[in-house]
C-alpha cells in the first residue's frame, strides 16, 4: 500500500518516513523505465531562485514540461526585486517587498511553490535557521519544496539515494558507503553532505563520514542520520583518517563543505586548511576500495575534489545521479500534487 503525501511541504527529508521515502522513489523507477506518460495537467509549478542554478532549474523545468505542468521560473535579485524576511523591521532599504507578501500572493497563482537559497556563511546562528524558508513555509499555503537550502538539499537527496538504489539492484543495506569531505576553493554550504547521509541512512547503508578534525557536520543532523540509520538497518560513524575509511568502500561521496568552528572566517578557515595532507579523491584513493562507484552532486572542481582519472572512469556515476534529479523530482511533484484527472 502506498503512501499519501499529497499537499505537504517537502523541506527535509528527516519530516519523512523511510516508507514514504522509498514509495517516491518506486515511482521514480518507474517513470525512467516505463514510456507511459503521467500527468499534471492544469497545474502550475513556480520556482524562486535565490542563487544561480543549472542542474536544480532545468531539471524542476524540464520535469515540470514533461508532466504538462506549466512551469514559473523567477530569479530573485536578478528579476529586479529582492525580499525581505526579517519580521518587523521597517523597509526602508533594498527590499521592496516582504516575504510574507510574496508567499502569500503566489499561492493564490500557483499549485506547488518550490524555493532555493544558499546561507550567506556569514553567522551559523541565522543560517541554521533557514530564515528564507521557513518564512516561505510560514505563510505560502500550497506545498512548498526546498530545492537547496542552508541546511539540506532534500531533492538531492532523493536523486543520489535513488542511484544507491541502481547501483546495489535495489538492496542497499549494509552497502559500505563513505561521504568524504575534500578540498574547495571556497567554503561550501553544508546542504548536501547532510541530505546524502540522511538518504544512505534512508537506504540501510553502513556510512562512513570521513572529514578532518574541525570538519563535522552539525550533530543535529548527525544525530538525526543515526536514528535513522537504526530503523532501517544501516551504521554511521565517523573517521577523520581518509585512507582508513576508503578500505573496502563500496560507494565513495565526495562534497567539500565548510567548517563550521570558522564559520565566516574563510581566511582563517583556508590557513587551517593549508595545514592538512591532500584530501583529493586520486585513483590511487579509489584503488584501496572495492571498486567503488564515485558520487558528487555536481558541479565539481576537476583536480581540486577530485581528478580527472576518477571523474572519467567507468565507475563515476556522476551523470547518472543528475539525471535521477529529473526522475525523482517528477516523481515527487506528482506525489505532492496528485495526478490530474483530465
Amino acid at each position: 500500500m502506498t503512501t499519501d503525501i499529497r499537499g505537504r511541504d517537502f523541506l527535509r527529508l528527516a519530516d519523512f518516513e523511510i516508507s514514504e521515502i522509498n514509495d517516491i522513489l518506486d515511482l521514480a523507477a518507474e517513470m525512467k523505465r516505463e514510456q507511459r506518460h503521467w500527468s499534471l495537467k492544469g497545474r502550475t509549478i513556480i520556482m524562486l531562485f535565490f542563487n544561480s542554478s543549472l542542474r536544480t532549474r532545468t531539471s524542476f523545468e524540464i520535469g515540470a514540461a514533461q508532466l504538462q505542468a506549466h512551469p514559473v521560473v523567477l530569479s530573485v535579485g536578478q528579476d529586479a526585486w529582492n525580499l525581505e524576511w526579517h519580521e518587523g523591521v521597517k523597509m526602508d532599504g533594498d527590499s521592496p517587498e516582504h516575504i510574507k507578501d510574496a508567499a502569500r500572493t503566489l499561492s493564490r497563482y500557483g499549485d506547488a511553490l518550490a524555493v532555493r537559497s544558499f546561507p550567506k556563511l556569514k553567522s551559523y546562528d541565522e543560517d541554521r535557521t533557514d530564515p528564507i524558508l521557513t518564512s516561505f513555509a510560514k505563510y505560502a499555503s500550497l506545498p512548498l519544496v526546498n530545492l537547496e537550502s542552508a541546511v539540506e538539499h532534500p531533492c538531492q537527496g532523493l536523486a543520489d539515494l535513488m542511484t544507491l538504489r541502481e547501483i546495489f539492484n535495489q538492496n542497499t543495506r549494509r552497502k559500505k558507503v563513505v561521504l568524504t569531505w575534500a578540498p574547495h576553493v571556497k567554503p561550501l554550504p553544508l546542504a548536501v553532505p547532510h541530505s546524502f547521509l540522511l538518504a544512505a541512512a534512508m537506504g540501510g547503508c553502513d556510512v562512513t563520514v570521513a572529514h578532518p578534525p574541525k570538519f563535522e557536520l552539525a550533530p543535529e543532523v548527525m544525530e538525526q542520520a543515526q536514528q535513522i540509520a537504526a530503523k532501517s538497518g544501516g551504521t554511521v560513524k565517523v573517521s577523520h583518517n581518509q585512507d582508513e575509511a576508503f578500505k573496502g568502500a563500496e560507494v565513495i561521496y565526495a562534497k567539500s563543505w565548510l567548517s563550521r568552528e570558522f564559520y565566516g572566517k574563510p581566511v582563517e578557515e583556508f590557513a587551517y586548511r593549508n595545514t592538512l595532507p591532500s584530501w583529493t579523491v586520486s585513483e590511487s584513493k579509489m584503488g584501496q576500495t572495492n571498486r567503488a562507484k564515485f558520487m558528487h552532486c555536481l558541479p565539481i572542481r576537476r583536480n581540486v575534489v577530485a581528478t580527472d582519472g576518477v571523474l572519467d572512469d567507468d565507475d563515476c556515476v556522476i551523470y547518472q545521479q543528475a539525471e535521477n534529479r529529473l526522475h525523482a523530482q517528477k516523481a515527487l511533484l506528482v506525489k505532492l500534487l496528485g495526478e490530474s484527472s483530465s
